[in-house]
């Protein structure tokens, strides 16, 4: 959305300044033969041809807004005409004929810099036939003068080009770290911060994303650490912070790659097994059991009875978008395990054959 918005206002600047010019040039060449310098009155073809040529391109590009037309090409045409005009018309000049190119070169100059203050191609293409034009029927002594006008703005549009594009630069360079860092937010929102997992956000997203069936069914794992408030209660939170780490490390290093993994609750877990069959989800399950178990974290959960970490797992299969359902299913699956005896795993159908 940021690249389209950029996009947008770089063509809003060229529909500007192309629109500009064209207006600069109908305005100038009307204004020409209606108010001609030195009265002499002509309505010549070149000022014909600016007028028409202005004019026709400014209603054509208003109703093609999305079409672009090449300013370059457009600017060196009326480059090529402004000359045109200002030879032909100081052959009607009999006295002053200095000042008169003066004038004129300045118009030219005028309309350049003032739509192309961001492009000094156009610019030269637009001014460069009428300077030299001017330069070739002014008398010696008006050189300097001629250079000068035209060096000025040359000088100018090039400075200030030159800013723009430092500008620039540093507006997209900004522009990219935000996109980063928006990203980066993103991915934090989507996480849980203590284990790195998944939260209910991130699996959301990732549920969006699903990949089809290609070779076997999807399955849904609730994961509940056993006692898990009687070992807060006994070595505190601080302790069982780092136990929830643990185990949801050992629980991401026993899936595969493309499996989702999240923090459900407290210290609760869900991992969604992608495109797996029965048998590989009830190995899978196994390996997790024994991976949080081989933990070997300390675990006194009465006054009379101490092991180690455990989990229980209760699983269902996910169909279709049936996600609420599969997850009941995989709950009472998952309290069946507890009541069994925890550090155990039971399949969901096991319930309903039972």
């Amino acid at each position: 959305m940021t690249s389209q918005s950029w996009r947008s206002l770089v063509n809003k600047k060229y529909q500007l300044s192309l629109r500009l010019f064209l207006f600069l040039n109908a305005a100038s060449s009307l204004f020409s033969v209606t108010n001609p310098l030195y009265s002499v009155r002509a309505l010549s073809a070149p000022l014909l041809a600016i007028f028409t040529i202005s004019l026709g391109l400014l209603v054509w590009h208003w109703k093609n807004k999305k079409r672009k037309i090449n300013i370059p090409a457009v600017s060196a045409i009326f480059g090529l005409l402004w000359a045109w005009q200002i030879g032909s018309k100081s052959l009607l000049i009999t006295h002053n004929q200095a000042a008169y190119l003066m004038m004129a070169l300045l118009t030219v100059l005028f309309i350049g810099s003032l739509a192309f203050i961001s492009n000094i191609k156009a610019f030269t293409l637009h001014s460069l036939p009428s300077f030299a034009v001017c330069l070739w029927l002014s008398p010696h002594e008006s050189w300097l003068r001629m250079f000068y006008f035209f060096a000025l703005p040359m000088m100018a549009i090039g400075i200030h080009n030159w800013l723009q594009r430092r500008n620039d630069n540093f507006a997209l360079d900004l522009l990219t770290r935000l996109l980063e860092e928006r990203e980066t937010l993103t991915d934090l929102s989507m996480m849980d911060p203590l284990t790195g997992l998944y939260n209910r956000r991130g699996l959301q997203s990732r549920l969006e994303n699903l990949p089809t069936v290609d070779s076997g069914e999807h399955f849904v794992m609730l994961l509940d650490i056993d006692h898990f408030k009687a070992y807060n209660d006994h070595y505190g939170h601080m302790m069982g912070d780092q136990a929830l780490i643990r185990v949801s490390a050992a629980i991401r290093d026993a899936v595969r790659s493309r499996d989702i993994v999240a923090r459900f609750g407290g210290e609760e877990f869900m991992v969604l097994l992608t495109n797996i069959s029965l048998e590989h989800a009830r190995q899978t399950a196994e390996r997790i059991r024994q991976k949080v178990y081989d933990l070997k974290i300390p675990h006194m959960f009465n006054e009379s009875v101490a092991t180690n970490v455990t989990i229980s797992i209760g699983i269902a299969i996910y169909e279709g978008d049936e996600l609420e359902t599969a997850l009941e299913k995989a709950d009472k699956a998952l309290y069946e395990a507890k009541n069994t005896g925890r550090n155990n795993i039971l399949l969901s159908e096991e319930l309903q054959t039972a």
